[in-house]
C-alpha cells in the first residue's frame, strides 16, 4: 500500500505543498486562512498521513530524539526522573530513549556509542565512577551533552544538580542541635562526587557544632547493600538502642536500613529517629512515617531539557551548572 504524502494532500486541498509544510509543522508567520488549515488537518487525517520522519531528519540533520542515560532504572529516583524528563521532552517535540548504565563504566560508554549511532540529538546522563573520558569524548566532538543528578570532577560538561553538601549540613546541623546520644551516618563507600558532597557536608557540621555526641559512620559498596547495611547496623547499632538517630545517604540505603529496623523491632522515633535521603514508594510500607530530603525533580528534568536544547539548536563548551535546591520533609520518623 502506497504510503500517503504531504503532496496527497496538496492535492486534495487544492494548495501547494509548502502550504501543507506549514500547516502540518505549525509554523507561524505565514497568511494560511484557517478555513485552509482546517481542510488540510481532515485530509491529513483521512488518508491516514503520517510524517516521514527519516526523510525529515535528512533534510534537518536532526532526529528529534534523545538519549537518556540513568545509573539505575531500578531506583525510584531515576525512573521518577526518565518520567518527567520524557514529559518535557515531548513539550519540545522530542522522543527520548532511554538507557540504564548500572553503575558500570563500560556499559555506560556503550551506550553512548549505541545512541551516538541511532543519531540522537543530544543526551543526557548520570555519569558513573571512571566515565571522565567517555564524557571527554562526546565533547571533544561537540556532542550535545547535560549530566543531571552527578557531575564528574575535572570534567567540562554542562549539568543539573543539587545543593547537595548544603542541604546536607543543614540537616546534620539539625541532627546537632537535639540531645542525641548517637547519630550514625550510613552513605557509600564511593569516588562519586554528588555522595561525598552529602558525605562532607555531614563532616562539616559535625565539625563546627559544640555538641558533645558519638558520631559513627557506616559504609558499604554499591553491590549487595541490604547485606551490608544489615552486618553493620547491628556491629554500630545493635538490637536494642536508645536515643539514636539514623542519617541515610540515599532512599536504598534507607530501605535496607528500614528492614534491619523492622526485623529487630525497633521503634521510631521511639528508640531511633530517621532522616533519609531521597524519597519513594517503600516508605509508606513502614508503619512510620520518613523524614526525608526531597529533590525538585521536575524542575532538574526541566532544567536539564532546556540546557540540552539550548546546545542542540546552539551549540557552546560551557561547563555551566545549575544548582537548584532540595528541602527537608518533615515527617514523625524524626520527633526529639
Amino acid at each position: 500500500m502506497k504510503r500517503s504524502s504531504i503532496k496527497d494532500i496538496a492535492k486534495l486541498a487544492g494548495v501547494s505543498v509548502a502550504t501543507v509544510s506549514y500547516v502540518l509543522n505549525r509554523k507561524e508567520g505565514q497568511r494560511i486562512s484557517e478555513e485552509t488549515r482546517k481542510k488540510i488537518f481532515e485530509i491529513a487525517e483521512t488518508i491516514n498521513y503520517t510524517p516521514n520522519k527519516i526523510a525529515k531528519s535528512l533534510k534537518t540533520n536532526k532526529t528529534k530524539l534523545l538519549g537518556l542515560i540513568v545509573a539505575d532504572i531500578s531506583n525510584e529516583f531515576y525512573s521518577l526522573m526518565a518520567r518527567n524528563l520524557e514529559d518535557k521532552a515531548l513539550k519540545l517535540g522530542y522522543t527520548l530513549i532511554i538507557g540504564s548504565s548500572d553503575e558500570n563504566a563500560e556499559k555506560f560508554k556503550k551506550l553512548t556509542e549505541l545512541f551516538s549511532q541511532q543519531q540522537v540529538d543530544g543526551m543526557i546522563v548520570a555519569p558513573v565512577a571512571g566515565s571522565e573520558k567517555t564524557l571527554e569524548n562526546l565533547m571533544h566532538i561537540k556532542y550535545p551533552v547535560v549530566t543531571i543528578d552527578r557531575y564528574l570532577k575535572g570534567v567540562t560538561v554542562p549539568g543539573i544538580t543539587i545543593n547537595n553538601q548544603e542541604i546536607a549540613e543543614n540537616t546534620t546541623s539539625l541532627l546537632l542541635n537535639k540531645n542525641f546520644d548517637k547519630i550514625i551516618y550510613i552513605g557509600y563507600e564511593t569516588e562519586l562526587p554528588h555522595l561525598l558532597d552529602r558525605q562532607h557536608g555531614f563532616e562539616k557540621a559535625v565539625h563546627s557544632s559544640k555538641k558533645t555526641v558519638e558520631i559513627r559512620h557506616i559504609l558499604v559498596g554499591l553491590e549487595n547493600i541490604a547485606e551490608e547495611v544489615h552486618s553493620q547496623l547491628e556491629n554500630t547499632l545493635g538490637k536494642s538502642p536508645e536515643n539514636t538517630a539514623l542519617y541515610f545517604s540515599s532512599n536504598k540505603l534507607a530501605v535496607a536500613g528500614l528492614s534491619y529496623l523492622v526485623k529487630n523491632n525497633i521503634k521510631v522515633p521511639e528508640q531511633v529517629s530517621v532522616i533519609a535521603f531521597d524519597e519513594t514508594e517503600t516508605y509508606h510500607l513502614f508503619p512510620t512515617e520518613i523524614t526525608y530530603i526531597q529533590q525538585p525533580i521536575e524542575a532538574m528534568a526541566e532544567e536539564a531539557i532546556k540546557l540540552l536544547d539550548g546546545q542542540i539548536n546552539n551549540y557552546t563548551a560551557t561547563e555551566k551548572r545549575v544548582t537548584l535546591s532540595a528541602k527537608l520533609i518533615a515527617k514523625a520518623s524524626f520527633n526529639k
